[in-house]
């Protein structure tokens, strides 16, 4: 999504990062395997959604990137079959190009919907939806306005425990969005401890990014203006104070807590 300076939109826009980013063969196993197990675990979720609302379900992409997500789901025909509506937003331009191609490819202009919006500006969908989806690690990525990847470090606020209002300011109203029933599924995120911040690492290093955080850092951001967080269950349900923590589901996507799938309920 696009903030200051060097955006993460410009990131997107740019042909090597997205060769990078989404290039199954440069990616790391360990988010080759995250990315399947997410896959799996949102399966079940529109299925359940299905079941419970007992008719086709409303799905918004939030970061549709270059419609991984789409491209999975729509050549599963009894997965694709539960859904009437599927919206995706980005505010990269490369990836709206991308995202379309795939729509045209798989004939699915009647049931997919790309839109270039901003995430901080949600509310201006002023539609409604069963389920939100945000996948591939792409909740960690909104970065807070006031971050200096420049001259981080000489800043005092510490961001391991100060909420990031950008994350906040999305996800509230991607909450108001939701129908009665609705979900919001953050597909995958980086569960925070110190063996997930060095595979998080290896692989910023491998597309040949640097790394600009420390060890205590809950997040890493590299000076190309790269930036994700790590997430635990209290981080979580601090940033998402206004749901009553029984409406909030952890899923493991892996046995060595690496990444997890969180599921908020309206």
């Amino acid at each position: 999504m696009c903030y200051k300076v060097i955006s993460l939109c410009a990131m997107y826009d740019n042909p090597s990062f997205l060769e990078k980013n989404f290039n199954q063969d440069h990616i790391t196993e360990y988010l080759k395997q995250a990315q399947f197990a997410e896959l799996v675990e949102l399966k079940k979720q529109l299925v359940s959604m299905h079941k419970l609302i007992k008719k086709p379900i409303t799905i918004l992409d939030i970061g549709v990137g270059d419609g991984r997500m789409i491209k999975h789901l729509c050549q599963i025909e009894e997965i694709w079959n539960l859904i009437l509506k599927y919206d995706g937003i980005d505010d990269a331009q490369n990836c709206i190009e991308e995202s379309n191609k795939l729509i045209d490819n798989f004939n699915l202009q009647d049931k997919v919907n790309i839109i270039k919006l901003d995430a901080v500006n949600l509310k201006q969908l002023n539609k409604k939806y069963d389920l939100i989806i945000c996948t591939w690690f792409t909740a960690g990525n909104f970065y807070p306005d006031d971050f200096q990847f420049d001259n981080y470090g000489q800043s005092k606020i510490d961001y391991c425990v100060t909420k990031n209002p950008k994350f906040e300011t999305i996800f509230k109203q991607a909450y108001g969005l939701l129908n009665d029933d609705g979900k919001i599924v953050l597909g995958s995120v980086y569960i925070d401890n110190k063996t997930t911040k060095k595979h998080q690492e290896a692989y910023y290093i491998k597309c040949d990014w640097q790394l600009i955080t420390h060890k205590k850092d809950s997040f890493a951001a590299t000076k190309e203006h790269y930036w994700s967080q790590r997430f635990t269950k209290k981080r979580i349900y601090d940033y998402f104070y206004f749901v009553d923590k029984s409406k909030i589901k952890f899923i493991n996507l892996d046995t060595y807590k690496y990444a997890m799938q969180v599921v908020i309920s309206k």
